[in-house]
């Protein structure tokens, strides 16, 4: 029987990412079904393994994406959205891999399943892309998505607080505007996508806000203003509006967190 950490290292060190989603729903499965042993024996890399393309360019180098409906701006957008979850799937399957002998088992199936849910969203994206003659790969994309994961590669705390509490809350308000905006082009098969995505993402959130508040209890400290100190020493970005309230509190990440340091 191999192990968790061995079976989690082995999904985030597959480069292409067809393979990644499928090692990636495996683990997933092995792990429910009690098939990979309890054992942290191997540690995690520091850098996931990714493909040759897309080219990785820093966010400034990004091309302006054209808004409108133009077919180049929709595999633009389709792109974009392919590689967030992409890169998705190796986030969550570094935290349960890094952090779950600290964290315990409930939180490895929690991440478990939020790296099966990336993994599925990313083959919901792929397979659009290729619907529109394009494919993942075929655009430059952000290089600093993984830099929230490296910079707190030492802390289960500070990654929960930036990697779902603010990446993946970010998404929860903006999804909406760019669901309306597909709905209204009449792409309906990508309106259902991204409902599934954004649905999706609450729990996820939701999941990395419940242990965080668990970590919060185990060291006594305030959890709000334990975020917000996370978050100013370990997040480069703002925590901007607008915000979809309703999604974060469904989610668990009432306003009392962000508010404060919002800009």
């Amino acid at each position: 029987m191999t192990t968790i950490a061995r079976a989690i290292r082995s999904a985030l060190l597959t480069a292409d990412p067809r393979a990644k989603c499928f090692a990636t729903r495996q683990v997933a499965r092995d792990w429910r079904m009690g098939m990979l042993a309890w054992e942290f024996d191997v540690a995690m890399p520091d850098q996931p393994a990714w493909p040759d393309a897309p080219e990785l360019l820093a966010p400034g180098q990004m091309p302006k994406r054209r808004k409108g409906g133009s077919e180049r701006g929709r595999i633009a957008l389709w792109h974009s959205l392919a590689h967030i979850e992409f890169v998705a799937i190796d986030l969550a399957l570094d935290m349960a891999g890094r952090f779950g002998a600290e964290m315990g088992r409930e939180f490895v199936s929690d991440f478990m399943d939020v790296a099966a849910d990336e993994a599925m969203h990313f083959a919901l994206l792929a397979r659009k892309l290729e619907q529109l003659g394009s494919h993942y790969g075929a655009l430059p994309a952000h290089a600093g998505l993984w830099e929230a994961a490296h910079a707190t590669r030492d802390d289960v705390a500070a990654r929960l607080a930036v990697v779902p509490m603010v990446l993946e809350a970010r998404g929860l308000d903006v999804t909406p505007a760019t669901l309306d905006r597909v709905r209204a082009s009449g792409d309906e098969s990508g309106a259902k996508i991204l409902t599934r995505i954004l649905d999706d993402e609450i729990r996820h959130v939701a999941a990395g806000t419940k242990h965080f508040l668990r970590c919060a209890e185990r060291t006594r400290s305030e959890p709000e203003s334990l975020w917000q100190s996370l978050v100013k020493r370990h997040f480069k970005g703002h925590v901007k509006p607008p915000f979809n309230d309703s999604a974060r509190l469904a989610a668990g990440l009432s306003r009392g967190f962000y508010a404060e340091i919002a800009h």
